[in-house]
């Protein structure tokens, strides 16, 4: 399949023709910007010109906080976005920054093409507001995530959200428990020891990608 094609399947442009993305790429107002693991997109306070969608990739939207704890805030992979819920506000500022975790391929369109697209085509500005609010509501539970709860009130409830998606008490971890760590803002030994002790308590068990609820959190 080719780019453009790829590009139609995106939710945000599929009403749009093969034909005007191809115009809209020549012309430049649509563009791809591949990314290698690890690779930077976006630094904190980076000027947001317009925003992106994930073609094919994962990218990590991270801070460090002031202990120097690595926090990665959401992950985000194909047909998501980025940068849509700022590229029109009075500071276009990224306020974090955005990595590439794997190879990543990102479609890029300016400013002028978004705004006319949101004023041309009522699928577009329908699927652009549903993507920005789902954006908001994802950075909201995020920071109420973060607000006023200790380690284990974190680990709990990421572990009870776990269960709840995989319908069991023994959860497999999607991820290693040091991106674990960083998902809750600790360090990892700060996290192994949390582990231990709610293990010494007979509230889990666990091994190196499962952890197992064998109490009522």
């Amino acid at each position: 399949m080719k780019n453009n094609e790829k590009i139609n399947h995106l939710t945000l442009l599929r009403g749009l023709s093969v034909n005007r993305i191809e115009e809209w790429s020549r012309s430049g107002k649509i563009s791809l910007r591949y990314f290698q693991p690890g690779q930077i997109i976006h630094l904190d306070g980076d000027l947001c010109r317009g925003m992106e969608i994930i073609l094919s990739g994962r990218v990590s939207v991270e801070r460090i906080d002031e202990s120097g704890n690595l926090m990665i805030i959401n992950q985000f992979g194909p047909d998501d976005m980025i940068g849509g819920n700022l590229v029109f506000s009075r500071n276009p500022r990224y306020p974090m920054t955005i990595i590439a975790k794997i190879a990543t391929t990102l479609v890029a369109l300016e400013k002028r093409l978004i705004f006319e697209l949101c004023s041309s085509y009522p699928e577009f500005l329908e699927q652009f507001l549903r993507a920005i609010s789902d954006n908001a509501m994802l950075l909201g539970d995020k920071i109420k995530h973060y607000v006023q709860r200790s380690l284990r009130e974190s680990l709990i409830s990421y572990l009870k959200n776990m269960s709840m998606i995989q319908g069991s008490n023994r959860i497999q971890l999607p991820v290693t428990k040091k991106e674990l760590a960083e998902q809750i803002g600790v360090q990892r030994t700060s996290l192994s020891r949390e582990l231990q002790k709610m293990k010494q308590e007979g509230l889990v068990e666990y091994d190196a990608r499962t952890i197992r609820l064998l109490k009522s959190l």
